[in-house]
């Protein structure tokens, strides 16, 4: 094999794996080292800068980080990544005058973003600091879009939504709320020198049974009903309720239904329980709140007594695999179960609809009815219109929505800069040893078997009382600093110089996991099989030295490495160095950085 690259900045940003996995890249390991020191003004605006929503996120994000956490490679729960971005939103204190400030003159540009959810507030807080006159368009009163409408209050409190949402309005973005847009020619034709679009999967898919139509009084698409909740219009619901599907929206459906008065409320899933696409902690949540969860049940028919919802049949299936690995539901042969209820929620997926875009200006769509974009880019076949967030592939999530925003937003600000959009900038990257003495680091590197540090909360009997109180209580500064300490800073990163190195070996002797080896170079799917520890997962990167005095090199299996720091201790010659590597994403021009906070001295 080749000696590694490490110059090329993608090599170490796979290396701190929770980074990589966040779709919006958030230096986890930085802003968690910050709120293990109690500076937890300075870790809101590292995830500020990448995530935009902090608070919003640290109680609702979907925590791809978490399943890739190093932690969870010695241990059977990762770090609680998501929590801790919590931590630092609930104790920050007053971040205002750390924000970037309203452009002092604009740019000429006018660019409209459609729909007020994640995807659009993420456009306009990176394009409204350069100098671009940003209109949000919104069919409700206040922004937030999904955020506000889909998210129950017990999980999200108002006032999170309020505050952060505001941080973005106060760049100077004109909000127009209550203002549906019902043709995209209308608001091409309104001047806009470019368009995104943010309108999410507004659309919930419906139940096609018999009885459904004669029932439907009392049949409600889960999407619409939480927004009708979120927003005062529905506050009760009957006793008996059946929650169809197994997503996160169903979860918010049964455990909304349990507050608004449902006493038998029951989640029934034509899927098993590990299939669910609701996440795990939201399923722990809805059974901690006595909800069970009924699977392999696929809806037959819907019971009424002359349109009087009386119940809902269901056939018991199993789950079949052909060779290919296919899955096929199959009926057991069981009698059909009966399930009574007074109410029905359908949150059996989202579709994305678009009828008020034209299909005679340019815009093409595909055999699904989702619009043709260029992947990397976001653009349209009407090159001054964009997509992000669920609107451009289907619905997705928070995290990958904002992600959309950013990529979008460059694109846009390359295309009114008459740039390259396909030309993506390269994301910012900064090391720098964490040397203090001959054996001293800047960081703690003691890996020690901590479990995971469970979030507080509120009383059952109390949070089931009222939709609006929230259930998690979030870490004190305690159980943050002891959470936090989990960490195994897997963005400092241990940095080899194979001349100067002597081959005594020490490095191997003392490696908590026998991911340092010294022997003869070779193809890689040979050399994985013949080091100390087989390097079976090809999905990590060997690191392989340049030849060495004995003209063997050293390899190591970024998989298994701890970053504790154990073999540059150890190394007698500084062979080994431990390298904080920082990478943040670039974003649309340098305007929405956030002002680096002078110190007192200056």
């Amino acid at each position: 094999m080749k000696p590694t690259d490490i110059g090329n900045p993608d090599y170490f940003h796979k290396v701190v794996d929770c980074q990589w996995a966040c779709p919006a890249h958030t230096p986890v390991p930085e802003y968690i080292r910050l709120i293990a020191a109690g500076s937890y003004a300075d870790a809101y605006m590292v995830n500020w800068r990448s995530n935009v929503f902090p608070g919003i996120l640290g109680r609702t994000c979907d925590r791809p980080c978490e399943p890739a956490c190093r932690r969870g490679r010695v241990e059977e729960e990762p770090v609680a990544i998501c929590r801790l971005k919590r931590v630092a939103a609930d104790y920050k204190g007053n971040v205002v005058k750390r924000m970037p400030r309203k452009a002092r003159s604009k740019n000429g540009k006018r660019v409209a973003c459609i729909g007020a959810g994640p995807a659009s507030l993420t456009v306009a807080r990176d394009l409204a600091p350069l100098g671009y006159e940003v209109v949000v368009f919104d069919g409700e009163a206040k922004a937030g879009g999904m955020i506000r409408s889909q998210i129950p209050k017990f999980r999200l409190p108002e006032e999170v939504i309020d505050e952060e949402v505001g941080y973005v309005m106060r760049l100077g973005v004109e909000f127009r709320g209550g203002q549906w847009v019902d043709s995209l020619k209308n608001i091409l034709d309104d001047d806009f020198d470019a368009v995104f679009v943010g309108t999410g999967a507004p659309r919930g898919r419906d139940l096609d049974v018999p009885g459904r139509a004669e029932a439907a009084e009392n049949i409600h698409i889960g999407i619409d009903w939480l927004a009708s909740v979120a927003f005062g219009h529905t506050t009760t619901v009957g006793k008996r309720v059946i929650v169809l599907g197994g997503g996160n929206t169903a979860i918010d459906c049964c455990r909304s239904s349990k507050r608004l008065g449902g006493e038998d409320v029951t989640v029934i899933v034509r899927s098993g329980f590990e299939e669910m696409k609701a996440s795990p902690w939201e399923k722990e949540d809805a059974m901690h709140e006595g909800i069970p969860i009924l699977n392999y049940l696929v809806p037959k028919r819907v019971e009424h007594d002359n349109g009087r919802l009386t119940g809902m049949t269901f056939e018991a299936v199993r789950a079949e695999y052909d060779e290919r690995g296919r899955r096929k539901l199959v009926p057991t042969g069981e009698p059909d179960r009966l399930v009574e209820c007074d109410d029905v929620l359908v949150a059996i997926g989202q579709e994305n609809a678009f009828p008020w875009i034209e299909r005679d200006i340019g815009l093409e769509f595909d055999e699904w009815g989702m619009p043709v974009l260029d992947q990397a880019t976001f653009q349209s076949t009407l090159p001054k219109v964009f997509f992000g967030g669920d609107a451009a592939f289907g619905p997705e999530n928070i995290i990958r929505a904002v992600a959309h925003g950013h990529d979008a937003a460059i694109s846009i600000d390359k295309f009114l800069s008459g740039e390259d959009v396909a030309a993506r900038p390269a994301p910012g990257v900064t090391v720098s040893s964490q040397k203090m003495g001959i054996h001293e680091w800047s960081y703690d590197n003691e890996v020690s078997n901590d479990h995971r540090f469970k979030v507080p909360l509120r009383d059952l009997k109390q949070s089931l009382s009222n939709i609006k109180v929230e259930v998690e209580l979030g870490f004190d500064p305690t159980l943050a600093l002891a959470e936090a300490e989990r960490c195994l800073n897997c963005d400092i990163q241990t940095v080899f110089t194979d001349r100067l190195c002597i081959e005594c070996d020490g490095c191997v002797d003392i490696c908590p996991t026998d991911c340092i080896n010294f022997t003869d170079n070779g193809e890689e799917d040979a050399l994985r099989t013949r080091l100390n520890a087989p390097a079976s997962d090809t999905s990590q990167a060997l690191y392989v030295s340049g030849p060495l005095k004995t003209a063997r090199v050293m390899v190591k299996d970024e998989n298994v490495c701890l970053h504790c720091g154990l073999c540059a201790e150890r190394c007698p010659t500084g062979a080994w160095d431990m390298q904080k590597y920082l990478v943040e994403m670039e974003h649309a021009g340098p305007g929405c950085r956030p002002r680096k906070r002078r110190s007192r001295a200056a």
